[in-house]
């Protein structure tokens, strides 16, 4: 250091300087320190004790690539402390430079053996796109003391033993003979013994149930002539060689030159590919209907046939597409097979569980090979799934292979009888080879003349250009049906494009042909023109539809139209359609004078007259005798629609000249706009009513409507137009009449009651507006209302009341009882409202039950497996007979109040007795209507009645008036508690 400060100051550098100098020289040493020093000053030995069975030392391992044949490398310190150096010479011919270093001590007092294992292959962590494959990891391992460690027999991995003597601290230098080390362990050697052992049983099971499978799926496809069979057969196969390699089983059968495994496991997986998209094609026949997608899987599979060629020469690029492939098959078929399944394809549906096994497999072995996966069992596990995966599909394919009826036997023979009683109708062939997919369509006669027979002869896929768009997915499903249920007829009517481009309908009658496997081989029948049925059928239908002297819509097509425009008119603000009801003044007269025929004339005149008044977008239809409705869309401004309606007047006004006569009539004329609240009925009536009072004023005349003609006598047609309002103007109400229990003459229960409360009428009768709700189908919407709203209110008294026991009775129609939405509408309220199902009783009268006792005791059985109580009302008014009571799940009988109020019949008594007793021995219920007197207590009481409901004790309350008795009794409960 001294001289060094001599020698700059006679070079004139100053202190600063050499403080430069300095600083750079040991900044440059400690860089060239961190460069050169050799990474094995981190390495660190790995302690061994004698229970430890199994270490992973790849944390523990130095890997140093590209360093040559000779290599040179610190030792961690040994026992006395001392770091050494090595240099080791690489053994092999083709040494490839790469070299891993570890350090093993052995803390006992006695010597260990260990096993250093690096297995060839490792499924976990090998990658998708560049897959590791496998080879020879260690060519060879030299200790830091000692000889080169002796190589085991292995052929699935590189086996060398380790002896460490006590005390020792050893470090070992492995000639690499591939760049990958996935992974490295030290084994106990009995351990490592027994784990082969068990995963050699496992190989050996797996083996032999994918050697079995093989076999006989190979043998069904033999036996079978499907294609399913083969395509299954090899899709088994090409399972068994890839667990063959991937078991080490294979080099056990084929010696196999280092290096070539991996064209082996390549080639396995490439098959794999293939064959799964094979039976995945072959099962479903995707190539019947689908001719791109069987273009596109041809190509796919030409595809991994060339790869498969690959593999030979590049395996890691082949085995990369191969597991892309698999799992783009995976998810493609989950695809495939959920489409065809929504469609009802059985073989699709058959197949949705297994799909969803290789599902499962594909995202087990993307988590496996990318390392998310990582222990030792993911492997064989793997192998044993796709054997799994085998097996599922044999069963599945087995259900095709032994289901399906008997043989055809002696059919052949049956066909050519028939060919000549065929040839006498005239009629086409129709023959599908179902096996080859050909279709074969033609006749002596000229049955399909026009038709592109030739297009028709081939595949039947070909059939879908030539038939109708509506009449193409029909046709594809009645054939799929056919051939995965082997059994019943084909009736179907189709259109078919003839060369004009003309559709013709025809009709095909076939029957599928077994073969001796019991799957459909041919399908044969007939194909007949009966385009003039199918026009014969529509003039049947126009007549239906339309009046016969006119041509015009009838009543029955003018209604539908008319409910399609005021559908139309809720939605769009510039639809505004005006209805008018046009009526011939006098027509009979005409009739009587010049008789039917000149009647008719002048109707069908009228009827062009009125027709050439019209634009396209309206309507005009004879609604009956003299009597025309006409719906007008093209005029909405009120002058507009005045002066259309003038024209009208006038065109009918017209003379008609006839045998030098002219004859004038003149018509009544009402109409009437539409309304948001309207309805094609209510909108009809009313153009009716107004031509009524255009009649009524002397006729000739165009009438308005106007609300004051409903009160010119509010008859039925009124009254049901106002119930349909009614519902939204919240007129409806219910009263609930109390049900007293006799012994305490306490409330249990109510019975609900429709109330109508009209605006201008008042309160109506129930006997008045009910049986207009049944006559109109307005029945089923007010029983809806009052099971809805009974439910509501009981809920919020029970809640108020902690009493679960209350109940309420709901009549029920019979629309209700027929409807098929009864047992879910009961199920909705009660959810709805969360109360009980034996807090709902539901009235039915013997004569409703009677009606359909059929329909009635099937209903009846599943409300009462609801838990809903059944009550039969107005019992001895209609059946009362207990043979028919005994045929019904009733639980309560409701004894009807004419028994009562005829005190001074001397069998009142003795009847009383005889229902009461009758129904306590069937285990009914009994209440009583109608009481008037305490002396009917007394009797009903010494009787067992159990409950009442009259005048006596409660008139039917509001629902307001009900909550403050409930909540009276509830407080007066408290207090004398």
């Amino acid at each position: 250091m001294k001289a060094k400060a001599i020698s700059n100051r006679k070079s004139g550098v100053g202190p600063i300087g050499l403080a430069a100098r300095w600083f750079l020289s040991l900044a440059f040493v400690l860089v060239a320190l961190i460069v050169s020093a050799p990474p094995s000053l981190a390495l660190e030995a790995v302690s061994i004790s004698r229970g430890d069975t199994a270490i992973d030392m790849l944390p523990a391992v130095d890997v140093y690539r590209g360093k040559g044949r000779a290599f040179q490398v610190a030792t961690v310190p040994g026992a006395d402390g001392i770091v050494r150096r090595i240099e080791i010479e690489a053994q092999s011919a083709q040494a490839s430079g790469d070299w891993a270093v570890f350090a093993l001590a052995n803390n006992t007092d006695k010597q260990i053996d260990r096993l250093v294992v690096a297995p060839h292959f490792r499924l976990v962590g090998s990658g998708v796109v560049w897959p590791d494959l496998g080879s020879q990891r260690i060519a060879s391992i030299t200790p830091s003391q000692g000889f080169a460690l002796e190589r085991q027999p292995s052929t699935d991995a590189d086996v060398f033993l380790v002896t460490l003597d006590p005390g020792a601290i050893v470090t070992f230098v492995a000639e690499l003979a591939s760049p990958n080390l996935p992974d490295l362990r030290l084994w106990e050697p009995n351990a490592y013994k027994d784990t082969v052992n068990a995963f050699t049983l496992y190989r050996g099971i797996v083996l032999g149930i994918a050697g079995l499978l093989a076999v006989f799926l190979t043998i069904l496809f033999v036996v079978k002539g499907s294609a399913m069979f083969p395509a299954t057969a090899s899709l088994a196969w090409a399972v068994l060689a890839y667990i063959c390699i991937d078991f080490d089983f294979w080099q056990k059968l084929v010696p196999i030159l280092p290096g070539q495994e991996r064209v082996w496991r390549a080639g396995t997986e490439v098959s794999l590919a293939f064959t799964l998209v094979l039976f995945l094609f072959a099962y479903l026949n995707l190539n019947r209907w689908h001719g791109v997608l069987s273009i596109f899987t041809i190509m796919w599979l030409a595809a991994l046939g060339t790869v498969g060629v690959v593999a030979a020469f590049d395996p890691v690029v082949a085995s990369g597409i191969a597991r892309i492939s698999l799992a783009a098959t995976a998810v493609l078929g989950l695809g495939i097979i959920g489409t065809l399944a929504v469609q009802r394809s059985d073989r699709a549906i058959m197949l949705i569980p297994t799909w969803c096994l290789v599902i499962l497999w594909v995202f087990a072995g993307w988590s496996t090979v990318t390392g998310r996966i990582d222990n030792d069992i993911i492997q064989p596990a793997l192998g044993g799934g796709l054997v799994l995966i085998v097996l599922l599909i044999g069963f599945t394919v087995m259900q095709h292979a032994f289901a399906g009826g008997g043989f055809a036997q002696g059919l052949l023979s049956d066909l050519e009888r028939r060919s000549l009683a065929l040839a006498g109708t005239g009629d086409a062939i129709f023959d599908w080879d179902v096996s080859r997919d050909r279709i074969f369509a033609g006749a002596d006669g000229d049955t399909l003349a026009g038709m592109p027979v030739g297009t028709m002869n081939g595949p039947a896929r070909d059939w879908l250009p030539v038939l109708h768009p509506d009449d193409r997915d029909r046709f594809k499903v009645t054939l799929d049906t056919i051939l995965e249920h082997r059994r019943g007829r084909i009736i179907q009517d189709f259109r078919l494009r003839d060369e004009d481009g003309h559709y013709h309908w025809v009709s095909l009658r076939a029957r599928p042909v077994l073969g001796s496997d019991g799957e459909v081989v041919r399908c044969v029948g007939t194909l007949k023109d009966v385009t003039d049925a199918k026009k014969a059928e529509e003039r049947l239908l126009h007549d239906a539809l339309h009046d016969q002297l006119t041509g015009l819509p009838n009543r029955e097509l003018f209604r539908d139209r008319l409910e399609a425009i005021g559908v139309l008119a809720m939605t769009r603000a510039d639809v505004q359609p005006t209805i008018i009801v046009i009526d011939l003044d006098r027509f009979k007269q005409v009739n009587d004078d010049f008789g039917i025929a000149t009647g008719d004339t002048i109707l069908l005149t009228i009827g062009r007259r009125l027709k050439r008044l019209l634009k396209p977008q309206d309507s005009l239809a004879r609604l009956g005798s003299d009597q025309f409705g006409l719906i007008l869309l093209s005029e909405t401004e009120v002058t507009a629609v005045a002066d259309f309606a003038e024209g009208l007047r006038n065109a009918i006004k017209a003379p008609i000249a006839f045998a030098n006569r002219e004859i004038v009539l003149t018509g009544s004329i009402g109409l009437t706009g539409w309304t948001e609240a309207s309805t094609s009925d209510e909108a009809l009536k009313e153009a009716e009513l107004a031509m009524y009072q255009a009649k009524r004023n002397g006729g000739d005349s165009i009438e308005p409507f106007r609300p004051a003609y409903r009160s010119v006598g509010y008859g039925r047609l009124e009254l049901e137009s106002d119930l349909r309002r009614a519902f939204e103007r919240n007129e409806l109400s219910l009263a609930f009449q109390p049900i007293v229990t006799l012994e305490s003459e306490d409330i249990a229960g109510f019975e609900a009651l429709l109330r109508w409360e009209h605006p201008r009428r008042g309160a109506i009768s129930p006997a008045e507006f009910v049986p207009i709700a049944e006559s109109t189908g307005l029945i089923v919407q007010l029983g809806q209302f009052a099971l809805e709203e009974a439910c509501r209110r009981l809920g919020d008294w029970q809640r108020m009341t902690g009493d679960e026991n209350l109940f309420v009775s709901v009549n029920i129609s019979s629309r209700q009882l027929i409807r098929q939405d009864l047992i879910g509408d009961v199920k909705t309220v009660l959810e709805r409202y969360r109360i009980s199902p034996n807090s709902l009783k539901l009235e039915l009268t013997e004569s409703l039950v009677m009606d359909n006792p059929e329909r009635s005791a099937q209903l009846l059985t599943r409300l009462k497996a609801l838990g809903v109580g059944l009550s039969l009302d107005d019992f001895g008014t209609g059946y009362s007979s207990l043979a028919y009571l005994m045929g019904f799940p009733f639980d309560t009988l409701k004894i009807d109040q004419s028994f009562l109020k005829n005190n001074s019949q001397p069998q009142r008594p003795i009847i009383l007795h005889s229902i009461v007793t009758m129904a306590h021995d069937l285990g009914l219920k009994v209440v009583a209507e109608g009481i008037e007197s305490d002396a009917d207590v007394m009797q009903l009481r010494q009787l067992g009645c159990e409950y009442a409901q009259s005048f006596k004790f409660s008139p039917p309350l509001g629902s307001d008036q009900v909550r403050k008795i409930l909540d009276d009794r509830a407080v007066g409960l408290k207090r004398a508690s």
